[in-house]
Formats: C-alpha cells, structure tokens, sequence
C-alpha cells in the first residue's frame, strides 16, 4: 500500500531536497525501513546505535503520536500520511485573584480596543496590567513576542539577554535598529519597549541563565516565553517551569518552518513529553548555519505572544497538549496532539528529575577547549592560512574544503576551496585519498568542526585540520572588504 511520508526541513537534504517521500509498507516499522533503505543518510538521523528510533524524533500518523498507538508496530493504511516530526527549540482560566490593578483615564484611552472586546473588557486588561511575564531572549522570537505584549499592557516584562546586536540580526530581530548595533540586546529592547508602552516596567537579566539562577528568576513571573536558540537553555526552560508549576510558551524555528505550544505540566504534557532527549550536538543545525526566513519568527513570535494574553486573560483554548507546526512556503499551519508521557523524567508519575541538572552535560555540549583537547579537533587559524594560500596548497599537496551549502558560497567564498555541503560530505569521501593534508572550513567553524571529526575519527584520515573561526573569521582579519553575514 502506499504511503506519503511528510520530510521535515532539517532532514530534506538527505532526500534530495524533497518536501515528502512515497513509501511502499503496512507498518510505521516499514514505513521507516523502507525510507532509510531508499536514503541510507537518514538512518543516523532516525535511528541510535541500538537501532531504536530516537527518542527526539516523533512519528505521527494523521495527527497522532504512534507512541501511544501500538508503536512503530502500528499498521499504517493505505494512502495514509506519515509526518516526522524532530526537535527543532480548553481555556485554563483567568491566573489571577482580585483586588486587581486599577486602569487611569491615559490607560483607558490606550487599550479601548480589547476594552470594547468582551473577551477581555476592564477585567482582563486589569489583569494584563497585573502580570509578569519573562521573556528568554531579546532575539528573533523574543522580539515580537516583547514588542506585542508591551503593547497589549503586560505590566512587568522580564528580558533574559546577555548577547549584543549584531547587524545580520536586523534582519529578523525587529525590536533593534541601526542605531543600536553594538549595544547589549537587553537594553536595545527596553528602550524600545518603553517607547512602546512607558507603562511597562522592565527588568533586565544580562547574563547567562543557568541551573543556578533559573529558579530564582522564574519564580517571581507568571508566564515564561521560550525565545532560546539552543537545547541545553530550551530543556533548562522547560525543567525549572516544571519544577515551579510555570506554564512555558514554547516556540522554535528553522529556515522556513516553526513550531509553538504551551507546556504547562499542571494541565498537559512538557517538553520532556515530546522530546525525551535532545539531539546530539551537530546534528541539528542553528540558524545561523542553516538560515531563517525573516519574517518566519515574527510569525511564531506573535503566536507566542497570543498564547500569553489568552493564558493571562483566561479566554480561548490555549496550545497546551497541541503542537503547532507553520510552514511559510506552503502557507499552512498543520496540529498535532500532544499527550503527557507518564514516563516522563521530570513532569511522569515517578520523576527521576527533581532538581535542575548540568543541561551543557545533558546536551553533550562541551567549552570549546574541551572539544580541542579531549576530542582531539586540531585547529588552523585564518593567518595561518593566508600564509599557506600564498604559497600554495598546491606544495603541500593540500585541499581546503569548504562544507557550506551553495547559497552560502554565492555570498562569499575562497577561490582556492572547493564547495562539499556538510551533509554530502560522506559520498566523496574517496575522492579526498590523494590528497596529504585536509583544511575544513565553514561559516563559523561549528560545522566544519564536525567534518573534521568525521573524516578523523570515523573515516581515519588524520591529516586533516578545522580552520577556526571559518570564513567570517577570514573575512574580520584577512580580507576586510568580504561581506560577512
């Protein structure tokens, strides 16, 4: 019988590019067999060393978790469609008790459209002005979300931001401008809100949030907006709200899809529930090395900020146990259910997880002089290579690849590389025999590093070398006048 199996963005590569895949099977087991034989560059992403399906890329037939089916045992009808879902980042009623904040006249005249709304009215917008709301990260979901509850009358927003912007951060982060590159993001984002709503007091966290200071900036806010960019800070949201009794606004996105929800472990399941575990690192590309569509976590961002109101307001039915997924190219949004896993770690019926833990441990994600020592990822340095270039690889019998995506390279590239995309890398791996020496390169350095490691440790070629800091690098200290992006 056949069946369509819908490919998520990050796992297209492997496919040829493809948005979904026909199949020819009865079960999800076959389903799955049959995909992996057809692409053999999926197996690692499916499938652990054991050969299970890994515990952070959920299967869903129709709209539901084969989990709680029969499994991947689960017999799939004919012209069903399967959907591959990896990690990527009924009303509960009003969160507040009288007496509530009073509204003056300047207040009235600012929110009168949701006080004629009945929905909201004088009690909900009393009750926007009395919550706290946080907000992990001033960046691209972040700003939305901050910019349209400033604007809705949240009382108190929170900011965790340690970071500054950046100029390639202005093409998405839409609470920055020119005039503020440079500056902490956290402090961009509270003139700006200001200058939204005066009424808004906002508390700046500039620093790192970790095991040791999450619940303690947690527990003072109502609602917490999951704006992070990495696994180890999205499972430290998702454990310390569990952990408090905090519902968590989750949303994630990539290149041109997202995702959002509302993890509340009181009334539905969390994150743990939908992604046991998180991928190992390199697996999962960022942003910044896969790319975004601006306008995408504007999208997401604004969904996030709904959710907030409708928690806060008590009206409509919030996305707890839904997951929501937004594809910008097809313009759909497609619903999932979500179930709470009893087994689950920290929000099951026996929680082995009852304290915050080291989540850089848990992800696998290590300081970077750990990662050149222990893991053995020897380094060049951009001047070192200027040196080399100007010689000649050619004396050293040497190839400087380039593990990009070809979009990447019509930015900007080094004439001397030769363009492999990380994830081809594996299908010229005898093509790289001749040569004495291997220089890796990327945008930053992340993905080079991973190809190195691979033709290093899996392959067995020893002579091969990251370049550090990979062609934006070149571009700050070798060749000013290369755009960097």
């Amino acid at each position: 019988m056949s069946i369509s199996i819908r490919i998520p963005t990050p796992l297209r590569p492997y496919v040829g590019g493809a948005k979904a895949v026909d199949a020819e099977a009865g079960t999800v087991t076959q389903v799955l067999n049959a995909l992996s034989a057809k692409h053999p560059e999926l197996q690692k992403h499916l499938y652990n060393e054991q050969g299970k399906l890994r515990s952070f890329v959920n299967v869903y037939l129709g709209d539901e978790d084969v989990r709680y089916l029969q499994g991947t045992d689960t017999p799939v009808p004919d012209g069903a469609t399967l959907s591959i879902v990896p990690s990527v980042a009924g009303g509960i009623g009003a969160m507040y008790a009288s007496p509530l904040p009073t509204l003056n006249n300047d207040e009235i005249r600012r929110y009168s459209r949701h006080l004629i709304l009945p929905e909201i009215g004088m009690d909900g917008q009393k009750r926007l002005k009395a919550a706290r709301v946080l907000l992990v990260g001033a960046g691209g979901l972040g700003a939305p979300s901050a910019m349209y509850l400033a604007a809705a009358g949240v009382g108190t927003l929170g900011i965790v931001d340690f970071d500054v912007v950046d100029e390639s951060n202005l093409q998405r982060q839409i609470i920055h401008g020119q005039s503020t590159v440079g500056q902490p993001k956290m402090q961009s984002a509270k003139a700006r809100i200001q200058d939204i709503n005066p009424n808004v007091n906002v508390i700046g966290y500039e620093f790192p949030l970790d095991s040791t200071n999450a619940l303690d900036i947690f527990k003072d806010y109502d609602v917490i907006v999951d704006g992070t960019d990495n696994f180890p800070t999205r499972y430290l949201v998702n454990d310390a709200c569990v952990l408090l009794g905090k519902p968590n606004v989750y949303g994630s996105i990539f290149r041109f899809e997202g995702q959002a929800s509302v993890f509340w472990a009181q009334h539905g399941p969390c994150y743990r529930c939908l992604y046991p575990e998180p991928p190992p690192p390199g697996l999962v590309p960022s942003c910044a090395e896969g790319g975004v569509l601006g306008v995408l976590p504007g999208v997401i961002g604004v969904i996030q900020a709904t959710e907030t109101v409708k928690l806060i307001t008590g009206i409509g039915d919030s996305l707890t146990g839904r997951l929501m997924l937004y594809d910008a190219l097809e313009m759909k949004f497609r619903e999932l259910k979500l179930r709470k896993d009893p087994a689950c770690p920290i929000c099951g019926e026996h929680p082995t997880v009852t304290e915050l833990i080291d989540y850089q441990e848990f992800c696998g994600v290590k300081p970077t002089a750990h990662i050149e020592t222990k893991d053995g990822v020897p380094e060049i340095t951009v001047r070192e290579l200027s040196e080399r270039l100007k010689t000649g690889l050619e004396t050293t019998n040497t190839l400087l690849l380039d593990v990009r995506e070809p979009n990447e390279w019509d930015i900007v590239h080094l004439n001397e590389a030769r363009l492999i995309p990380k994830g081809e890398v594996p299908q010229h791996i005898t093509e790289f025999a001749p040569y004495d020496e291997i220089l890796v390169h990327c945008r930053s350095g992340a993905r080079s590093a991973d190809i190195v490691k691979f033709l290093r440790n899996d392959i067995g070629l020893k002579n091969v070398k990251n370049v550090k800091g990979g062609i934006l690098a070149w571009a700050k200290e070798i060749d000013t006048s290369l755009p960097q992006y």
